[in-house]
């Protein structure tokens, strides 16, 4: 696979989340024989993930006697809150889950994550593209490993399609509202969204965005200008998109993941035709169906095309997961980072989590109909865009979701969002 650079709307992505000082006396610690320990926080609470991870502790602290690492798993949505106290109370983990964005800066000014630049081993740097890399970095030194690469698109089951009698996947806006009609029709949600929880709703006019304006408008994003009328259009287009009710009753109140009934959960037991969202899907659906199997007949296909658009319509938008460690976790950290990174453990992260690895050596064991369709888009793209959210910073991107689940509700407007984005953006 040829790598492609993804951009976080600025020549180098910052894709990491909060990386802490540990200051606790059960993490980073080192006692007096030498021993040592580390916290290490994930997002995967069930399922093969979290067996993945035990698995992965496990065989590193006995591939190094005296080590230890305290495993905790934290419901994906409330992830950054709890890290977010952790690093005010000075009590973090010394190994978390990296997501990215405009946070990774301010953390690295301030001195709380580690520097992994020397750290990287030959050979995760032989196996893992440098572009990968660049998705950690700041000011060329690197504060994160990647692991996964998961640009988002439009999932589907066959079988719902076929209920509706649809041949085809949408290319446009227009094929797609045709396609969300099919569906109503026959008896089906045509489209699952976890507006609760307002990332979701906001994929959707990240991917109006992305369509509407040009690459170097994305670019320009990172200096907080959204003076460019595709900003204010893209929430117009996304506001007629959602006049003709595509998603799923009570989607404003309907959570993203965790149950059959979110959204995930929605698509995995064909209550919805479609979900729009990242690489991670296919993994979260497998974990709530009845068997804790992959829906046999989810399939993806690309956001369509916005006629008139200024952006490409075949750019992605999505990010790369990953770890970094706390800036005063001990060298051990690193060499465990580099310990995942290898091409067995990466095989063994792609399959548990049903996910694209970040380490070329490993992407032989993708077969699931929908990843190999994401792997061949992603190859095929031009750009890569960081989620709005996670590229704008905690600030921002908060205040950017909030206009857009108000405007969803009825509350407001495409305009709204614009100066949502403006006033957030001054407060800095």
């Amino acid at each position: 696979m040829n790598a492609k650079k993804i951009l976080a709307v600025s020549a180098v992505m910052m894709m990491a989340t909060a990386g802490l000082s540990a200051c606790s006396s059960d993490s980073g610690g080192s006692g007096g024989d030498g021993d040592v320990s580390m916290t290490f926080w994930h997002n995967s609470t069930t399922g093969p993930g979290k067996e993945y991870w035990e698995k992965t502790v496990a065989d590193y602290e006995k591939a190094n006697p005296g080590v230890t690492i305290k495993l905790q798993a934290i419901q994906n949505e409330e992830m950054d809150g709890k890290l977010q106290t952790a690093l005010n109370s000075g009590d973090a983990p010394d190994i978390f889950m990296a997501r990215g964005g405009g946070k990774l800066a301010d953390l690295v000014e301030a001195g709380q994550v580690m520097d992994l630049t020397d750290s990287i081993s030959e050979e995760v740097k032989s196996e893992v593209p440098e572009t990968a890399f660049s998705a950690f970095a700041i000011d060329e030194k690197v504060y994160g490993m990647p692991m996964a690469i998961l640009p988002g698109g439009m999932y589907y089951t066959q079988s719902l399609f076929d209920k509706a009698g649809v041949t085809a996947t949408p290319t446009t806006i227009d094929e797609l509202v045709t396609v969300t009609d099919a569906l109503d029709a026959a008896g089906v949600q045509p489209i699952a969204l976890g507006g609760k929880d307002a990332w979701p709703a906001a994929h959707w006019y990240y991917f109006f965005a992305l369509r509407e304006c040009s690459q170097d408008v994305f670019e320009a994003a990172d200096e907080l200008d959204f003076s460019d009328p595709c900003w204010t259009k893209a929430g117009e287009n996304l506001a007629a998109f959602a006049e003709t009710e595509p998603f799923n009753d009570g989607f404003l109140t309907t959570s993203a993941q965790g149950s059959a009934g979110s959204s995930v959960g929605l698509l995995a037991n064909y209550q919805a035709g479609m979900e729009l969202m990242g690489a991670w899907n296919i993994g979260v659906a497998a974990d709530l169906t009845p068997d804790k199997k992959p829906v046999p007949d989810l399939k993806w296909f690309p956001f369509p095309e916005v006629e008139g658009g200024q952006g490409d319509p075949a750019a992605l938008m999505g990010g790369i997961d990953g770890q970094s460690c706390s800036a005063q976790a001990p060298k051990e950290c690193a060499d465990f980072l580099n310990f995942t990174m290898t091409k067995a453990n990466q095989e063994g992260y792609a399959t548990a989590f049903h996910t694209v690895p970040a380490n070329t050596e490993a992407q032989g064991v993708v077969e699931d109909p929908a990843l190999v369709s994401v792997l061949e888009a992603y190859n095929e793209a031009p750009y890569v865009a960081l989620w709005l959210d996670s590229a704008l910073g905690q600030n921002v991107g908060n205040a950017l979701n909030a206009a857009i689940v108000e405007m969803l509700a009825g509350d407001g407007d495409a305009a709204g969002i614009v100066t949502a984005l403006n006033d957030a953006a001054a407060k800095g």
